[in-house]
């Protein structure tokens, strides 16, 4: 069944595919009405299923508008509103799906519920965050890196400040697309030692540091995340920010990387705090390229899902 979980369980040359036709049908409908859909429809008759455990803007318009416009359509489940959310168990509730939807996207705090939902629904499952990983963002991200530097291959990026979900993806691709990654982050915030060891027994250039600077230095790309969620307790907040102050990106630090480097951003993002508004705001921001290309790589991830 050919699920998108985690970008580990891809090769290079199957990432690269979903990238090229991400490119093509963003290319292919260039001033088209948002709404158009797309001249061969390949999703004529399919419904996914979009279930949500977490609060979306992105995603869920992402995967909304890339149903539509590859002629599909789409059905919002919030687990509050499903029995899953008043203790009907996983494993019957994916049963459930697989009877009655073409594919499951689904947005949720454990990964082992996308794991669950793969092994019992009988359909694709599309990852679309757990508190693992986000397989998606990086689509998005690595489609946004590629128009804007020509390449992925051979390229140098950065993270900075606080590694969760979203670095943990991008250890994997870049491990596999044959990218050098630094991160810059302080002890307690640093990626898990697990996919470390894995990059590391797939020769990855994955390099971590304390130091924030020698993080962006010769950097193409320098990213970071927001450091406070709706779980942190008000004290916990406080320590964070703290903590993760010194890994600001400022146009100081920007100034670290290569001359004509790039900033990104998954979003939302919080000026001040793990950004100033003078970068991402700034003329090497592409977070608004990056935000829109998650519709066009999720359409490529419905493809590779659907077999097309």
């Amino acid at each position: 069944m050919p699920h998108f979980i985690d970008i580990a369980d891809f090769s290079k040359d199957a990432l690269l595919r979903m990238l090229a036709e991400a490119k093509r049908r963003k290319q292919d409908r260039a001033g088209q009405p948002k709404g158009a859909v797309d001249a061969d429809a390949p999703l004529a008759g399919r419904t996914l299923a979009m279930v949500f455990e977490k609060p979306s803007t992105r995603t869920r318009l992402s995967f909304d508008m890339a149903m539509r416009q590859l002629g599909g359509s789409t059905i919002v489940l919030n687990s509050g509103d499903m029995q899953l959310g008043r203790g009907e168990s996983i494993e019957d509730t994916a049963k459930v799906l697989g009877r009655m939807v073409d594919s499951v996207m689904a947005r949720v705090h454990g990964h082992e519920k996308i794991k669950a939902l793969a092994e019992f629904a009988g359909i694709p499952i599309i990852n679309g965050l757990t508190d693992l990983s986000h397989p998606c963002q990086i689509m998005a991200d690595l489609q946004t890196l590629e128009e804007h530097k020509g390449r992925l291959e051979g390229l140098t990026v950065a993270w900075v400040g606080d590694c969760a979900n979203v670095t943990r993806s991008w250890i994997e691709a870049a491990t596999i697309l044959g990218m050098t990654m630094k991160i810059g982050a302080p002890e307690g915030y640093q990626p898990e030692e697990d996919v470390l060891a894995w990059a590391a027994e797939k020769g990855g250039a994955i390099i971590v540091t304390e130091d924030p600077a020698e993080a962006v230095k010769e950097a193409d790309c320098v990213m970071t995340d927001t450091w406070i969620s709706m779980h942190h307790r008000e004290e916990e907040k406080a320590k964070r920010m703290a903590d993760l102050m010194p890994y600001q990106v400022t146009p100081a630090l920007m100034a670290q990387a290569k001359e004509d480097a790039i900033f990104m951003h998954c979003l939302p993002a919080h000026r001040g705090e793990e950004v100033a508004a003078e970068v991402i705001d700034g003329p090497q921001s592409v977070v608004f390229d990056e935000a829109e290309n998650r519709l066009h790589a999720q359409k490529a991830v419905l493809l590779h899902c659907f077999g097309l």
